[in-house]
């Protein structure tokens, strides 16, 4: 009964796909991304790849609310880390 309600309970997911245009640029921005884990693995969860240059993040949670803080706070993340990109690695306009 417990695998039951367990399974149950990340009934509110999301997916982000980003199109890099490169895997390089895809795998940079993952990189940078990656180290940083979900708060509350308990009630969020994210999985990450890469394939055909583009950054794909499927997320899972218990509560929307939960969906929603740990979609925003990605995106935000993701924003900062492709303007530094963009920034400090001329040439390498995503």
């Amino acid at each position: 009964m417990e695998a039951q309600t367990l399974s149950s309970s990340w009934q509110f997911s999301c997916d982000l796909e980003v199109n890099f245009e490169s895997d390089e640029k895809a795998y940079i921005v993952y990189a940078a991304l990656n180290v940083d884990k979900e708060l509350q693995p308990d009630k969020v969860k994210r999985v990450m790849s890469v394939s055909d240059g583009k950054l794909a993040v499927h997320f899972q949670a218990v509560e929307a609310r939960f969906l929603r803080a740990s979609f925003s706070a990605f995106v935000d993340v993701l924003r900062l880390a492709t303007r530094t990109i963009e920034e400090f690695s001329p040439g390498m306009e995503i």
